[in-house]
């Protein structure tokens, strides 16, 4: 395959952190990434080149570009962390992969992009039974899930409870509880996104917005006694969840949907209780992880996929020439599934 000289990409317009805590929602894109031509990457060692096929938009990416991320953005390169594509270079240590399709996070040079470069140790070769648009987001969703029912099953606990349950990641997590018969009490916002969950028989789908919210949540509570919560909102609605559950409850916040701060108004919990505020990075666990557990994640990942137990909805795809005019939009609506970006 030839490489040509330029590609395209959108390319981060600031360096650092903002100092803001805005949330991942975005009105525009045109405060954060610009749509540029630029030289193609060239891989080091330990390093690939990779053509991007498609690029999963997870919150993070938007909490990135705003400089409201764990990781400093880099102004002048291509922002994006996940995606599918084919490696068609490779530096020292990487050649094995060359003409393989590979789900990766970019490393050196981001994902939203006609090419990225990622580390090999960051590359999962793709099997033939799973699709692109699960292969893209084959990492980041599906890696945490598998790490964070781990963390729902600890210590013998029976139930659990998830916020923004109508996620993509929620319904890979709650297809994990199904094989168990593990039951879930799932909060959203919408009674569409209540319905959207009806598929689970292990999943109580509960509205948040709605009128009987409170009594139905203190019943499920009682009867389940769910003592982990995995949020990704991290607001009222969130601490109040936390301080009626029951003793040695962990709340592990993954995500923080919400700008609004919440107050805790129990304090006393965590010391009569034994209860626990904790926080969940992807990157932190993996790099904690051998390689056994994290090749066994890989195979349990592409196996759920190529049997049709996960499956990755589809909201919309998007040409990176058309990013600015049609992503803010696409990512406004309500959740029906996965944005990507493809080539174009």
């Amino acid at each position: 395959m030839t490489i040509p000289a330029t590609m395209h990409g959108l390319v981060l317009k600031e360096d650092g952190f903002s100092g803001t805590s805005e949330g991942p929602s975005i009105e525009a894109l045109d405060p954060y990434v610009g749509f540029s031509e630029l030289p193609v990457p060239q891989p080091g060692d330990g390093q690939v080149l990779i053509r991007v096929t498609m690029a999963s938009i997870n919150p993070s990416d938007l909490h990135y570009i705003k400089g409201e991320y764990g990781v400093a953005r880099r102004k002048g390169v291509p922002a994006g962390f996940e995606g599918v594509g084919e490696v068609v270079k490779a530096g020292e240590g990487g050649t094995d992969l060359v003409g393989k399709r590979v789900g990766f996070f970019a490393s050196a040079s981001g994902v939203w992009a006609d090419y990225a470069i990622a580390d090999i140790s960051a590359c999962v070769p793709v099997i033939d039974q799973v699709r692109d648009e699960d292969a893209a987001a084959l990492l980041v969703n599906p890696m945490t899930a598998i790490a964070m029912y781990e963390e729902a099953k600890a210590g013998g606990n029976s139930a659990f409870i998830m916020t923004a349950a109508a996620s993509q990641l929620c319904k890979l997590i709650a297809g994990l509880a199904e094989e168990d018969n593990m039951p879930v009490i799932s909060i959203v916002r919408r009674d569409e996104h209540v319905a959207s969950l009806s598929k689970f028989s292990c999943v109580h789908a509960l509205n948040s917005e709605g009128q009987e919210f409170d009594d139905e949540m203190k019943r499920l509570i009682a009867e389940l006694k769910p003592r982990v919560m995995l949020d990704a909102v991290a607001d009222q609605v969130s601490s109040d969840l936390f301080s009626a559950m029951p003793v040695r409850a962990r709340w592990i916040v993954y995500g923080k949907l919400s700008s609004e701060n919440p107050v805790l108004n129990q304090m006393g919990q965590f010391i009569f209780m034994d209860k626990k505020v904790e926080g969940f990075w992807l990157s932190k666990w993996m790099g904690e992880q051998t390689g056994e557990v994290l090749t066994s994640a890989g195979m349990k990942v592409q196996q759920m996929f190529a049997s049709g137990k996960w499956q990755t909805d589809i909201a919309a795809k998007i040409p990176l020439s058309e990013a600015h005019e049609k992503l803010p939009a696409a990512l406004a609506g309500a959740n029906h599934g996965k944005v990507f970006l493809v080539p174009g």
